[in-house]
């Protein structure tokens, strides 16, 4: 097929889950690529000679290739294909925000849609593990060489996997009892089911990576006690301190950061209570404050453990909201409703300290601001209330100073984040590396796996004694 008859080919829509059913359960809302629709997705690839999708991914996936594998039908090689440069295909063909990254690089998206670049990866990694064909690549030599990994959200997770591949003893800390950092925790089973978070962390241990959990690094050991440990020490510790808006009423009953939300229901099971014994308050009218993928998250949660009415509560036009547009799509279509161009002002609270009301603020736009967005300015005289029972704040994230502050010389930047080199994650101190959003404050699932190669690649120069890396 020429690559005019390729591009006449229409983007394969992939199947999901019914609206009106998928708002009374936790199963996952997608259902994935078959292998029929795969083919035919796959065959749109025109197989550019410059392919610029390429340049669009952080852990520089060879995208051609393993579409080109699909096309041909050999799928448990497509996804090892991609396994050369992403240890995490499950993982990211369901949450990375494709659409901003490699598809709006894609040829194909200039005059119509893009190829479904993340869909094919969903479908290569699933296929290879439903088939029993995971198969653990041969490794190096020994170096010798033992490396300390804090943190096993996706940052951690694609350092351990990229030194371990270069022959280095990795072992992964992770301070929660499950391994997989804001990808268990923050990300709810409807969008990315644990077992496939799980199969991804097996895939490493089977590698020869080890796992210890319930190991506060700053608390149980600090940074320094491990380098008297180890070689090296990666810190990917994420940013899970939880942001609030600091105004009247937020400490009422009913009143929860998102992180504390969502672990409550994704890590700790609370959306199965009293089988799993995490208690969550279930609001009949609940407002969420925010318009990000932690928003959406938010709030989808909320209508699945029973809430009648569900509100977001957000300060600027749709049009700026941060979320992509697959999870506001979602949430409309589940009935969520959007209070946009609209802020809080204050929480009311009942006589016995649990939230009853939220009042609220018109805002219009008015000139950008430092991100870009127009900022959203107060429209006088145009105070109203909601009636909630439940409120969710998911204004962001900073992250949590217990290491910086037990770690001495470890410099940090005004909000508490670590400084680390952008391309190579050196820290102001030698032999401890940083990455993924406890340097960047709150980012993507495949930024922070962006960031831990390219610190994997400087820790294994360090590792093998090249000064430049010191």
């Amino acid at each position: 097929m020429d690559p005019k008859e390729r591009m006449k080919i229409p983007r394969q829509k992939m199947p999901e889950q019914d609206p009106k059913e998928r708002g009374g359960n936790f199963d996952e809302v997608p259902y994935g690529y078959d292998s029929e629709l795969a083919v035919t997705e796959a065959t749109r690839c025109i197989q550019c000679k410059k392919p610029a999708c390429v340049s669009g991914c952080p852990v520089e996936i060879d995208i051609p290739g393993f579409i080109k594998l699909i096309a041909e039908k050999d799928f448990v090689a497509a996804a090892r294909k991609i396994k050369e440069e992403n240890a995490l295909p499950a993982v990211c063909g369901r949450v990375c925000p494709q659409e901003d990254q490699c598809e709006i690089q894609c040829v194909l998206g200039k005059k119509g849609d893009p190829v479904a670049i993340g869909r094919l990866e969903r479908f290569a990694a699933d296929y290879e593990r439903a088939q029993g064909e995971v198969a653990i690549p041969k490794l190096p030599a020994a170096t010798g060489k033992r490396v300390a990994v804090v943190g096993s959200g996706p940052a951690g997770l694609t350092v351990a996997g990229e030194l371990r591949l270069l022959g280095h003893d990795v072992t992964i800390l992770e301070a929660l009892h499950k391994p997989g950092g804001v990808l268990v925790y923050g990300i709810p089973e409807f969008r990315l089911p644990k077992a496939i978070v799980q199969a991804e962390v097996d895939y490493l241990v089977k590698m020869g990576v080890k796992l210890e959990t319930d190991v506060v690094v700053g608390k149980l050991v600090t940074v320094d006690e491990l380098l008297e440990e180890f070689d090296a020490v990666f810190i990917g510790s994420g940013a899970g301190l939880p942001l609030f808006m600091g105004i009247e009423g937020e400490n009422l009953n009913g009143i929860y950061s998102a992180n504390e939300y969502l672990t409550r229901s994704n890590l700790m099971k609370a959306y199965k209570f009293p089988e799993y014994d995490t208690p969550v308050a279930v609001g009949k009218q609940v407002a969420v404050v925010g318009g990000g993928n932690v928003a959406m998250d938010s709030a989808r949660t909320a209508l699945r453990l029973g809430a009648d009415k569900v509100f977001i509560i957000y300060r600027r036009s749709r049009t700026e909201m941060p979320a992509r547009d697959e999870e506001i799509e979602h949430a409309e279509e589940e009935g969520i409703e959007f209070n946009l161009l609209t802020n809080p002002l204050r929480y009311i609270g009942d006589e016995n300290g649990w939230v009853k009301e939220v009042e609220c603020i018109r805002m219009e736009l008015g000139e950008p601001d430092d991100s870009g967005r127009r900022r959203p300015v107060p429209v006088e005289g145009s105070e109203f209330r909601i009636e909630v029972d439940v409120a969710v704040v998911a204004i962001g994230n900073s992250p949590n100073p217990l290491i910086p502050d037990t770690t001495p010389n470890l410099k940090t930047q005004r909000w508490g984040n670590i400084e680390a080199d952008e391309e190579t994650g050196k820290t102001s101190r030698e032999g401890i590396f940083a990455g993924g959003d406890i340097v960047t404050g709150a980012a993507t699932v495949i930024l922070a796996m962006g960031a831990g190669k390219k610190a994997a690649r400087a820790m294994h120069r360090y590792l093998m004694g090249d000064n430049d890396s010191k």
